[in-house]
């Protein structure tokens, strides 16, 4: 495989990254209590040292109370939680890294295995997480206004600590995707609406507020998919025409970089064209975009999580894809999830070194 492409550097405001790399956001579940630990430091100081270029954090909470299902998923406000990202961001850029934090809002949510649950109910935009599944409250125009300032919040405290962008949460079922959809969100005020456009009015205004608290230099990255873990072969846009209508407004908003999550990113995102969904981002917006979805392997992820394994598998597609200029971005899952030097590996040609997954991976902070 001729892999230059993915080995270019890559600028764009506050990102300056060697190589075009990304680890993707993976949830952990190790910081005790939201206080992400010294091993939690290590784990992303061992992918900087293994060549990612840009690392993304697992999702961490915003602060509203029942902004997570899970006590042990990391907080992104309050001294001690913040301290703790702070020896991570340290550890990183002693490592030669760049690391933006994934700031989230889980929304309506089940219930967690553990029997834990938050101190308030779940929240969103109807107490919907999916179509006739309601296990929240409808949230008030009150409660979106203090929302929208966490996210501000979290955007600045990510900048004040160091990191080299942040990337807001926008895809997988969760807040602010319960707000895009209409299966979630059933609201009559101007957060709701029959299009896709009106429904993205929350979106807007929370990356108005990360904008205004990051200023116009801060690279911003937007979390979108059309697919949910309830309805895997949703789109919300249908063709390129309502895909630039929900997308140009956000872009317009402060969005410098969009990351498109697929399943599998050889997928094409609408009939009679090749592009896949970060191809046709790119296409309409013209803002830099992130592919990702089973890059590397031969199984795509949502099947690990049921104990499915993968393989290593060939990049050629990813490749060509990439040397044709659809995406800029590539992130990586899996694979370094369970192998912090896969870029290396890649970049030096040791295909038979690259290891598979396994879901023991999941349940390790594999060094």
């Amino acid at each position: 495989m001729k892999t230059d492409s993915l080995f270019q550097p890559f600028a764009l405001k506050s990102l300056n990254i060697k190589n075009r790399l990304v680890m993707a956001p993976m949830t952990r579940s190790f910081s005790p209590d939201g206080v992400p630990t010294p091993e939690v430091a290590a784990y992303y100081r061992k992918r900087a040292e293994g060549e990612v270029g840009l690392i993304l954090s697992e999702g961490t909470v915003i602060n509203r109370v029942s902004s997570s299902n899970d006590k042990d998923i990391p907080h992104f406000y309050g001294e001690q939680a913040l301290a703790g990202w702070q020896n991570v961001i340290n550890n990183v850029h002693e490592a030669g890294g760049a690391m933006g934090p994934q700031i989230w809002h889980m929304g309506v949510m089940p219930n967690h295995q553990s029997g834990w649950t938050p101190a308030e109910p779940f929240e969103g935009p109807s107490g919907l997480n999916s179509p006739g599944f309601s296990n929240g409250r409808t949230m008030t125009e009150s409660d979106i206004a203090d929302t929208i300032a966490a996210f501000g919040q979290a955007a600045a405290d990510a900048k004040r600590l160091g990191f080299d962008c942040v990337e807001i949460h926008g895809a997988h079922g969760y807040l602010i995707d319960q707000f895009f959809w209409e299966g979630s969100n059933l609201r009559t005020d101007i957060y709701g609406g029959k299009t896709l456009p009106e429904r993205s009015r929350f979106a807007l205004e929370v990356i108005k507020e990360v904008r205004k608290r990051v200023g116009d230099d801060f690279a911003v990255i937007l979390r979108l998919s059309q697919w949910k873990p309830t309805a895997y072969t949703n789109k919300m846009a249908h063709t390129p025409q309502e895909l630039e209508a929900w997308l140009n407004p956000m872009a317009d908003a402060g969005v410098d970089i969009f990351h498109c999550s697929q399943r599998r990113f050889w997928e094409d995102e609408f009939e009679g064209t090749d592009l896949n969904f970060a191809g046709w981002a790119k296409k309409v917006t013209g803002k830099a975009t992130i592919t990702v979805g089973s890059v590397g392997l031969t199984g795509e992820f949502l099947a690990a999580f049921a104990g499915e394994s993968s393989d290593p598998s060939s990049l050629d597609e990813l490749l060509r894809r990439m040397d044709r200029g659809d995406f800029d971005l590539v992130a990586v899952g899996r694979p370094l999830l369970s192998d912090p030097f896969w870029v290396q590996k890649i970049r030096e040609g040791r295909t038979d070194d690259l290891k598979g997954f396994t879901k023991e991976a999941l349940a390790a902070l594999v060094m």
